[in-house]
């Protein structure tokens, strides 16, 4: 029996063989100038951009547990310079989702999970931060409010650059606006 790695390999060599690719073409720069945030969710995979109208090549898709932009100098925020500085983008969406597992996501409960993987407790100690770290939100509006916030008030981040959020229903791709 073939291993979920190989088996992605198979499937690639006849995806490119095939030609499958050419109907994914697309520029590197955003045809719509938009960058979204959003959760890992898999619910969300094909269905946020279904939901939202998007085709390949239309947004940048920044995504992570959550759907947040946990801090000004994180990952997210700067994919999110690059988006703007460098590929066009002139508008930012951060969509949270409802359901999400990240809600009430309690660090000691992640840390539990390490040691019983096998990470020892003295390199779990080291890092004073990862509390904080592996905590999750506890309301989803709030948490895309504050990933605007983090967004709009940004240092570096241009004015002129328009940042709304939603929630959307994982279930069946409604989408709520939050407020700033």
């Amino acid at each position: 029996m073939s291993t979920l790695r190989e088996k992605i390999l198979e499937h690639n060599r006849v995806f490119v063989a095939n030609g499958e690719y050419t109907r994914y073409a697309s520029s590197k720069s955003p045809a719509k100038k938009l960058a979204v945030v959003a959760c890992m969710d898999t619910r969300l995979v094909e269905l946020l951009p279904a939901a939202m109208g998007l085709k390949n090549g239309d947004i940048k898709l920044i995504k992570n547990a959550g759907g947040s932009v946990s801090s000004a100098f994180d990952s997210v925020m700067r994919s999110l310079l690059v988006a703007v500085y460098l590929l066009g983008v002139e508008e930012i969406a951060v969509v949270g989702h409802y359901d999400c597992g990240a809600q009430g996501m309690k660090s000691e409960v992640v840390i539990e999970k390490m040691l019983a993987r096998g990470v020892k407790r003295e390199e779990i100690d080291k890092l004073d931060f990862l509390e904080s770290w592996l905590t999750g939100f506890e309301d989803d509006a709030q948490s895309v409010q504050a990933s605007m916030s983090m967004v709009l008030n940004h240092p570096l981040m241009p004015k002129d650059v328009k940042v709304y959020g939603f929630l959307i229903d994982p279930n069946t791709g409604r989408l709520d606006e939050v407020a700033a």
